[in-house]
C-alpha cells in the first residue's frame, strides 16, 4: 500500500463516523504532517445548515489544537463523487499549506490537485493591509 492508499484509507474510516442526516453525504478526511501524523475528520451536519463542518476542516482544526501547523497531504473520501473541498475549507488550509496536495475518492473514481491549483489567490491579511508579520507557524504557537 502506497502513502497515498494508507492516506485515503485512513479518510475512508474516518468516513465511517460522519454525522449526515441531513443531506445523507458522508466525508471523511485526513491530513498530515512532513512528520506523518495523520489528522482525520468527518463532517458533522447541524439542522441549522450554517452552522455544519465540513470534514476537512474538521482535521484541520483538530490538528491545530494538537499543535500541528504543517500539512503536505489531505485526502478527502466520500460515497458519491469525489470531493473536492469547498471554497471555506480552501481558505482555511491556505493559511497553513499553500502547498498542500489534495487527493479526493469517491465512487466515480479519484483524482488528485495542488490546493493552489484549487485556489489560485487565497485571501492574505498582510496583502489586505493587515499585519506585515505571518502567523507563527510549526508545531509551536
Amino acid at each position: 500500500m502506497t502513502g497515498d492508499d494508507a492516506l485515503r484509507e485512513a479518510a475512508a474510516r474516518a468516513l465511517q463516523r460522519a454525522y449526515a442526516p441531513y443531506s445523507g453525504h458522508r466525508v471523511g478526511a485526513a491530513l498530515e504532517t512532513p512528520a506523518g501524523r495523520i489528522h482525520t475528520g468527518v463532517n458533522v451536519e447541524n439542522a441549522s445548515y450554517g452552522l455544519t463542518l465540513c470534514a476537512e476542516r474538521v482535521a484541520l482544526f483538530k490538528a491545530v489544537s494538537e499543535g500541528d501547523r504543517e500539512f503536505r497531504r489531505l485526502a478527502v473520501v466520500s460515497e458519491g463523487v469525489p470531493p473536492l473541498p469547498c471554497g471555506a475549507c480552501r481558505q482555511a488550509l491556505a493559511e497553513f499549506a499553500p502547498d498542500l496536495r489534495v487527493l479526493v475518492q469517491g465512487r466515480d473514481g479519484a483524482e488528485e490537485r495542488s490546493l493552489s491549483e484549487l485556489l489560485p489567490s487565497p485571501f492574505q491579511l498582510e496583502k489586505a493591509g493587515g499585519p506585515a508579520e505571518q502567523p507563527r507557524r510549526g508545531s509551536g504557537a
